[in-house]
């Protein structure tokens, strides 16, 4: 019985310091999938690099990239159970833990790169949706990117919805994914990040849904050789904080958490401009057959995507919903 006891102070011995933050240098543990060459990944140093310069070296952001520490919704279900620090995770993955999320994930919502970006920074945006992660276990305090998604696959050119036809597509483990692949008539199968490339390789799934440079980056286009730009969805990702370590944390050190992960999303998105500016030519020149839609066949999606917009009104809620579209169609018209 004594030993037991002694083992148990020493266990919550551990558990109080990896939550506390006293003179010790804290540790804080940061994953999430980006590849290292990434800009998700760069964006996740910079931060490193802000909090351990603000803090005079007493916190330091360890970051493990590709999914070392697991899969987007496992290193989420970490994080919310206090094995896991923070994380990068996609709104469609938190959606699964906050219904409200799936807003940022609908299909063709966004006119434009421009219009998207100040919607998502806008602070009535950020008080009304970071607020509903602290029930689940964690606080939002910022975001990272993947970038506008695109769809590779081995079996045809697709240029309208009616080409999604009955091919096996793979996607991020969401809802709002699944019905949108469903309703063009393919056949979604949910697959964590790093099983893409076997899967495609063993003809497990025809073709993918993901930013073209991301699928030059992962090989995928050695295996799939038609690619469509459709850019129908923008892949935000939401940082993540275990509540119990941000309750932790100074009021001036969660104000260095916030800073960083604004000079976080910049260097991000500008790695992001630089390395998918050359993606259509690379892949290209590796044989990849590349279709970039016209103004009409995006409308095509646009109208095929309806029922989508629909079913997640209700899921997500007219109050949710209608106040991010509202946000959309406002900055659409400034710009």
């Amino acid at each position: 019985m004594r030993k037991l006891t002694i083992l148990s102070i020493v266990a919550l011995s551990i558990f109080a310091f990896s939550v506390s933050f006293g003179d010790a240098k804290t540790i804080i543990k940061y994953g999430h999938v980006g590849p290292p060459i990434h800009g998700q990944h760069k964006g996740a140093l910079a931060f490193a690099t802000y909090v351990a310069d603000k803090t005079n070296g007493e916190i330091e952001v360890q970051v493990f990239p590709l999914g070392q520490l697991g899969g987007e919704r496992s290193m989420a279900e970490q994080v919310q159970a206090g094995t896991l620090h923070m994380t990068a995770v996609t709104t469609a993955v938190l959606s699964n833990f906050v219904p409200q999320l799936a807003v940022f994930d609908l299909p063709f919502i966004y006119p434009n790169r421009e219009t998207a970006y100040k919607a998502l920074a806008d602070k009535d945006v950020q008080k009304k949706f970071f607020p509903l992660c602290d029930a689940k276990g964690f606080v939002a305090i910022g975001y990272t990117e993947n970038e506008f998604r695109d769809v590779t696959n081995s079996k045809r050119p697709i240029r309208k919805p009616e080409d999604m036809r009955d091919l096996k597509i793979r996607t991020i483990e969401s809802p709002v994914y699944l019905d949108t692949f469903r309703t063009y008539g393919a056949n979604p199968v949910p697959l964590p990040f790093p099983e893409i490339y076997n899967a495609l390789q063993q003809r497990v799934i025809d073709g993918q849904d993901n930013p073209l440079f991301t699928s030059v980056l992962m090989k995928f286009i050695e295996v799939n050789k038609y690619a469509t730009m459709t850019h129908h969805i923008l892949t935000e990702c939401y940082t993540i904080v275990n509540k119990k370590v941000w309750d932790g944390l100074t009021s001036r050190q969660r104000e260095i958490f916030i800073e960083a992960a604004e000079v976080q999303i910049k260097v991000n998105r500008e790695s992001n401009a630089q390395d998918f500016a050359g993606a259509i030519e690379k892949a290209k020149k590796q044989g990849v057959r590349v279709v970039e839609l016209s103004p009409a066949e995006r409308e095509a999606f646009k109208q095929a995507s309806k029922p989508v917009y629909d079913k997640y009104r209700k899921i997500i809620g007219p109050e949710y919903y209608d106040f991010y579209m509202k946000k959309i169609a406002s900055y659409g018209k400034k710009r």
